[in-house]
Protein backbone atom coordinates (compact mmCIF):
# COMPACT_ATOMS: atom_id res chain seq x y z
CA UNK A 1 0.00 0.00 0.00
CA UNK A 2 1.31 3.16 -0.88
CA UNK A 3 1.80 6.17 1.94
CA UNK A 4 1.86 9.62 0.50
CA UNK A 5 3.60 12.36 2.19
CA UNK A 6 1.24 15.31 3.67
CA UNK A 7 4.02 17.66 4.26
CA UNK A 8 6.92 19.18 1.80
CA UNK A 9 10.31 17.66 2.51
CA UNK A 10 11.96 20.29 4.18
CA UNK A 11 15.29 21.05 2.09
CA UNK A 12 17.71 23.95 1.22
CA UNK A 13 15.98 24.09 -2.38
CA UNK A 14 12.81 25.75 -0.72
CA UNK A 15 14.70 27.97 1.93
CA UNK A 16 16.25 31.38 1.45
CA UNK A 17 19.27 30.34 2.90
CA UNK A 18 20.82 27.10 1.47
CA UNK A 19 23.02 26.73 4.59
CA UNK A 20 19.89 26.32 6.34
CA UNK A 21 19.99 22.57 5.89
CA UNK A 22 23.57 22.32 6.92
CA UNK A 23 24.23 21.34 11.05
CA UNK A 24 25.44 23.98 13.16
CA UNK A 25 29.10 22.82 13.32
CA UNK A 26 29.17 22.74 9.37
CA UNK A 27 28.03 26.21 8.50
CA UNK A 28 31.31 27.99 10.32
CA UNK A 29 35.21 27.30 10.05
CA UNK A 30 36.70 26.17 13.33
CA UNK A 31 38.78 29.14 14.03
CA UNK A 32 36.45 31.80 13.13
CA UNK A 33 33.94 34.00 15.00
CA UNK A 34 30.48 34.25 13.32
CA UNK A 35 29.06 37.68 13.32
CA UNK A 36 25.42 39.29 12.42
CA UNK A 37 25.29 42.79 10.72
CA UNK A 38 23.03 45.02 12.41
CA UNK A 39 20.83 47.30 10.94
CA UNK A 40 23.91 50.30 10.17
CA UNK A 41 25.69 47.40 9.03
CA UNK A 42 28.23 46.92 11.61
CA UNK A 43 28.89 43.36 12.42
CA UNK A 44 28.80 42.11 16.20
CA UNK A 45 29.79 38.43 17.36
CA UNK A 46 26.55 36.33 18.22
CA UNK A 47 26.00 35.86 21.00
CA UNK A 48 26.58 32.10 22.31
CA UNK A 49 29.32 31.59 19.58
CA UNK A 50 32.13 30.54 21.81
CA UNK A 51 31.99 29.92 25.02
CA UNK A 52 33.83 32.31 27.54
CA UNK A 53 37.04 30.56 28.52
CA UNK A 54 37.23 28.35 31.85
CA UNK A 55 33.03 27.91 30.73
CA UNK A 56 31.83 24.63 30.21
CA UNK A 57 33.30 21.63 31.62
CA UNK A 58 36.89 20.62 29.91
CA UNK A 59 37.78 17.75 28.17
CA UNK A 60 36.18 15.26 25.31
CA UNK A 61 32.87 15.31 24.66
CA UNK A 62 31.55 11.67 24.82
CA UNK A 63 28.19 10.27 23.52
CA UNK A 64 26.02 7.99 26.01
CA UNK A 65 27.43 5.03 24.27
CA UNK A 66 30.94 6.44 23.86
CA UNK A 67 30.83 7.25 27.77
CA UNK A 68 30.15 3.34 28.24
CA UNK A 69 32.86 2.05 26.18
CA UNK A 70 35.29 4.63 27.94
CA UNK A 71 34.47 3.42 31.28
CA UNK A 72 33.80 -0.12 30.76
CA UNK A 73 37.46 -0.26 28.71
CA UNK A 74 39.61 2.16 31.40
CA UNK A 75 38.25 -0.31 34.46
CA UNK A 76 38.89 -3.52 32.38
CA UNK A 77 42.85 -2.12 32.21
CA UNK A 78 42.57 -1.23 35.49
CA UNK A 79 41.41 -4.68 36.43
CA UNK A 80 44.47 -6.04 34.83
CA UNK A 81 46.80 -3.98 35.89
CA UNK A 82 45.51 -4.35 39.55
CA UNK A 83 46.10 -7.95 39.10
CA UNK A 84 49.68 -8.03 37.37
CA UNK A 85 50.61 -4.79 39.88
CA UNK A 86 49.27 -5.41 43.14
CA UNK A 87 47.83 -9.12 43.27
CA UNK A 88 43.86 -8.42 42.27
CA UNK A 89 43.40 -5.85 45.57
CA UNK A 90 39.45 -5.37 45.57
CA UNK A 91 40.59 -2.14 47.88
CA UNK A 92 42.15 -0.91 45.41
CA UNK A 93 40.36 -1.24 42.38
CA UNK A 94 37.64 0.31 44.36
CA UNK A 95 39.36 3.51 45.22
CA UNK A 96 40.29 3.17 40.95
CA UNK A 97 36.27 3.41 40.32
CA UNK A 98 35.67 6.63 41.91
CA UNK A 99 38.16 8.65 39.20
CA UNK A 100 36.73 6.60 35.95
CA UNK A 101 33.24 7.72 37.79
CA UNK A 102 33.89 11.52 37.97
CA UNK A 103 35.65 11.27 34.45
CA UNK A 104 32.86 9.87 32.76
CA UNK A 105 30.30 12.12 34.15
CA UNK A 106 32.31 14.87 33.25
CA UNK A 107 32.97 13.51 30.01
CA UNK A 108 29.80 12.63 28.63
CA UNK A 109 27.80 15.24 26.85
CA UNK A 110 24.55 17.03 27.65
CA UNK A 111 21.95 15.33 25.61
CA UNK A 112 23.44 11.99 26.91
CA UNK A 113 24.03 12.93 30.68
CA UNK A 114 21.56 10.88 32.31
CA UNK A 115 23.70 7.92 30.79
CA UNK A 116 26.64 8.39 33.00
CA UNK A 117 25.01 6.67 36.37
CA UNK A 118 23.82 3.85 34.50
CA UNK A 119 27.33 2.78 32.93
CA UNK A 120 29.52 3.23 35.73
CA UNK A 121 28.00 0.18 37.59
CA UNK A 122 28.19 -1.82 34.41
CA UNK A 123 32.00 -1.15 34.05
CA UNK A 124 32.65 -1.91 37.44
CA UNK A 125 31.62 -6.11 36.59
CA UNK A 126 33.24 -5.37 33.25
CA UNK A 127 36.79 -4.67 35.15
CA UNK A 128 35.71 -6.95 38.12
CA UNK A 129 36.51 -10.04 35.91
CA UNK A 130 40.21 -9.97 36.27
CA UNK A 131 40.43 -9.01 39.95
CA UNK A 132 37.48 -11.32 41.29
CA UNK A 133 39.14 -14.71 42.30
CA UNK A 134 38.31 -17.26 39.72
CA UNK A 135 39.81 -20.53 40.72
CA UNK A 136 37.49 -24.01 39.71
CA UNK A 137 36.58 -23.00 36.21
CA UNK A 138 32.97 -21.50 35.19
CA UNK A 139 31.14 -21.73 38.92
CA UNK A 140 34.07 -20.66 40.40
CA UNK A 141 34.73 -17.28 38.37
CA UNK A 142 31.16 -16.70 39.10
CA UNK A 143 30.91 -17.07 42.52
CA UNK A 144 34.51 -14.56 42.43
CA UNK A 145 32.27 -12.09 40.76
CA UNK A 146 29.25 -12.20 42.58
CA UNK A 147 31.85 -12.36 45.91
CA UNK A 148 33.56 -9.39 44.64
CA UNK A 149 30.15 -7.12 43.82
CA UNK A 150 29.13 -8.38 47.10
CA UNK A 151 31.81 -6.94 49.34
CA UNK A 152 32.80 -4.11 47.25
CA UNK A 153 29.59 -3.04 47.11
CA UNK A 154 29.92 0.46 49.38
CA UNK A 155 33.13 1.35 45.96
CA UNK A 156 30.24 0.77 43.20
CA UNK A 157 27.32 2.77 45.40
CA UNK A 158 29.89 5.48 46.45
CA UNK A 159 31.15 5.72 42.49
CA UNK A 160 27.51 5.69 41.38
CA UNK A 161 26.47 8.41 43.94
CA UNK A 162 29.29 10.81 42.54
CA UNK A 163 28.42 9.97 39.01
CA UNK A 164 25.05 11.08 39.81
CA UNK A 165 24.97 13.63 41.76
CA UNK A 166 28.09 15.75 39.09
CA UNK A 167 25.23 14.81 36.22
CA UNK A 168 22.31 16.46 38.61
CA UNK A 169 24.48 19.47 39.23
CA UNK A 170 25.62 19.66 35.08
CA UNK A 171 21.38 18.99 34.28
CA UNK A 172 20.18 21.58 36.70
CA UNK A 173 23.24 24.10 35.43
CA UNK A 174 21.94 23.55 31.90
CA UNK A 175 18.24 23.97 32.78
CA UNK A 176 19.00 27.39 34.47
CA UNK A 177 21.38 28.31 31.70
CA UNK A 178 18.47 27.41 29.00
CA UNK A 179 16.25 29.65 30.95
CA UNK A 180 18.26 32.63 31.59
CA UNK A 181 18.70 32.40 27.00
Amino acid sequence: MEQHRRRPPHDARRRRDRSASLPAQARWRAGEDRYARDADGTARAVRGTRPAPGDGVPGPRLTGLGGGLFCAAAMLLLGFVDQLLFGASLTLYGVLFLPVCVLTALWVRGGDLLTAPVVVPIAFLAGLFPVADGRGGLTGRMMGLVTGLATQAGWLYGGTLVAGVIVLGRRVRWVRARRRA
